[in-house]
């Protein structure tokens, strides 16, 4: 059986209990891309990965492929983004940021710029009260850095592009929609 081990940085986008004490992680890294993995153990009261890993949170991680499945071996916060999650507004557009790039990128597919776009919204979030404007134009950023849009050209409704690019909604809009207005 053969083992690689990596490191780099990530986000977390999604997780799902498994088993008694593991979990599921979608985490969009700087230089893999977005991958699927398996932190074993991490729900256990002992664990130390475990107040990494939430939805959201920026870690540095290292893992390992073998034949089989991808590990996480271990987990450190880079930032919690603790000041996002006490405001319900600026919590909820983090989930329609990461629902948006769960969504919009296949996995494993290595994009380092639309990484660093995601590190750089989540950064202004902490201290933008232009929250509309903030989605809005994240939208748009996503959509010409992925060349589903043109550089330039006026973006009249950037919901309704980005519902015909996934050929479906993003869920955590609607609960957006009615918080941030």
């Amino acid at each position: 059986m053969s083992r690689s081990s990596f490191s780099t940085e990530g986000i977390v986008l999604a997780r799902k209990n498994y088993g008694e004490a593991d979990r599921l992680l979608t985490i969009f890294s700087r230089h893999y891309g977005k991958i699927f993995l398996l932190a074993k153990g991490v729900r256990k009261p002992k664990s130390r990965k475990r107040g990494h890993i939430e939805i959201f949170s920026r870690v540095r991680f290292s893992f390992a492929k073998n034949d089989n499945f991808v590990l996480m071996n271990e987990a450190e916060l880079i930032d919690s983004y603790q000041q996002i999650r006490t405001n319900l507004k600026k919590a909820t557009l983090s989930y329609y940021f990461v629902e948006v790039i769960t969504k919009i990128i296949p996995g494993e597919e290595k994009h380092e710029e639309l990484y660093n776009k995601l590190i750089e919204y989540l950064q202004h979030l902490k201290s933008s009260s232009k929250l509309k404007l903030l989605r809005l134009n994240f939208v748009e950023e996503v959509l010409v850095l992925l060349g589903y849009w043109p550089r330039g050209k006026v973006f009249m409704d950037a919901d309704r592009v980005l519902d015909a690019v996934l050929e479906r909604q993003i869920n955590s809009k609607r609960v957006g929609e009615k918080i941030l207005h």
